[in-house]
C-alpha cells in the first residue's frame, strides 16, 4: 500500500474521538469496574445505561455502558467542529451510498449515524451537556485517576481500505506496520486531535473493537492500578503490560472488563499537530514495536475482540502475523 498524501481539507471537520458506547451484561458489576476500579467519574445512571467521563472532560460523557443481552461495542462517536460539518457528513456518507440517518440522544442538540464501509457504527455530533470542571477535585480521583478519552482500535479485514477511506475523512498517518511480501499494511495509527491517533486499525477478523484507551497522568499511576486490580478480585483481568510500545511510545497496560472489553490506560505519547509530519513505519517482526522492550503481546491481544452489534465479522485479506508470546 501506498501512502497517500494527508487530506488537509476534509469534506466535514471532525475534532476528535469523542466517546464510545458498549453493550455490557450487567451494569451493576460494570459500575463497580468502571468506577471503583478505573476511577470514571459517573455522569448519569438508571436501570438500562451508565454515563461516565474522565476528570478532565467537560462534555457529559466519553463512555456510555448500555446493558444488553450479550457484550458488543454498539457505536464509536465523534466530535465534529460546528453544526454545519454534520450537515456536510451526512451528504458525504450519503454520496458514498452509506446509511444517514439523525438520531435522538438527550445529551446532544443534533446526532448523525451513519457507518463506515466495514459496518463498524460511527456516530457525530458538534454540541453536547457539559457539566463543571472536576479536573481540580483531587478528593474524587480514584482507581487510575483518567483524564480523558484518548483512541479506540479496531481489528480490520483490511486495513488499506480503512486507511484509504478515513485518510480520506481528514484522518493523519503517524505510524504503520507493513508487511514485506506483499506490501499492504498490518495496522495504521491515525489521528484528528494531535495525538498518535484517535483510531487505529489492526488485521485481523474484523470488524471487531479491539481496545478503547483512557489517558492517565503518569506511569506511576498505571503502577497503582495493577497493585489495586491484583488485590481487589481482578487480577485475572490484568491482559498485557505494564510496557512501553515502540509504536507511539506511550507507557501501557491493558485490562479486560467483566465483560471482556479490552480497556487501555495511556499515556506519555508525542505530538503530530505540524501538518508535514512524516508517518514512521515499522516492520511486522521488529520486537520493539509491540514493547520497545522486546516483550511480544500475548495471543488474545491478537485474536479477542468485540463484536459490533448487528456486523458479522469476516477473515482479513492479509494473513502476515507478528510475533506472539509463547
Amino acid at each position: 500500500m501506498t501512502i497517500a498524501p494527508p487530506n488537509f481539507y476534509p469534506p466535514f471537520n471532525i475534532l476528535r474521538l469523542s466517546h464510545v458506547e458498549l453493550g455490557v451484561t450487567d451494569l451493576q458489576a460494570s459500575r463497580a469496574f468502571y468506577e471503583g476500579i478505573l476511577g470514571l467519574r459517573v455522569s448519569a445512571a438508571d436501570d438500562e445505561a451508565l454515563y461516565l467521563r474522565g476528570m478532565e472532560e467537560r462534555v457529559h460523557h466519553s463512555l456510555i455502558l448500555r446493558k444488553t443481552p450479550q457484550p458488543v461495542a454498539l457505536s464509536l462517536g465523534f466530535k465534529v467542529f460546528a453544526d454545519a460539518d454534520l450537515d456536510r457528513a451526512a451528504e458525504w456518507f450519503a454520496s458514498k451510498g452509506l446509511p444517514v440517518e439523525w438520531v435522538t440522544r438527550s445529551q446532544c442538540q443534533r446526532c448523525l449515524r451513519t457507518q463506515d464501509p466495514f459496518g463498524v457504527p460511527l456516530e457525530f455530533y458538534a454540541t453536547m451537556q457539559r457539566l463543571p470542571p472536576t479536573h481540580q477535585e483531587f478528593a474524587a480521583y480514584r482507581g487510575v485517576r483518567p483524564l480523558r478519552i484518548d483512541h479506540c482500535n479496531v481489528f480490520c479485514p483490511d486495513v488499506d481500505a480503512a486507511y484509504a477511506f478515513y485518510n480520506e475523512m481528514g484522518f493523519r498517518l503517524t505510524e504503520y506496520t507493513q508487511d514485506d511480501e506483499s506490501g499492504r499494511f498490518w495496522a495504521v495509527w491515525m489521528h484528528r486531535k494531535g495525538g498518535v491517533h484517535d483510531i487505529a486499525f489492526t488485521n485481523g477478523r474484523g470488524p471487531r473493537l479491539h481496545h478503547l484507551a483512557y489517558w492517565v497522568s503518569n506511569p506511576l499511576v498505571i503502577i497503582d492500578l495493577l497493585d489495586l486490580m491484583a488485590t481487589s478480585g481482578y487480577l485475572a483481568n490484568i491482559e498485557r503490560g505494564p510496557g512501553r510500545h515502540g509504536i507511539s511510545n506511550a507507557f501501557f497496560l491493558y485490562v479486560l472488563d467483566p465483560d471482556g472489553h479490552r480497556i487501555e490506560t495511556y499515556c506519555s505519547d508525542y505530538q503530530t499537530v505540524d501538518p508535514d509530519l512524516e508517518p514512521i513505519r515499522w516492520d511486522l517482526k521488529d520486537p520493539r514495536r509491540q514493547t520497545l522492550w522486546g516483550a511480544p503481546a500475548p495471543r488474545s491481544w491478537f485474536e479477542q475482540g468485540v463484536p459490533f452489534e448487528g456486523v458479522t465479522p469476516v477473515d482479513p485479506v492479509l494473513a502476515g502475523q507478528p510475533i506472539v508470546a509463547p
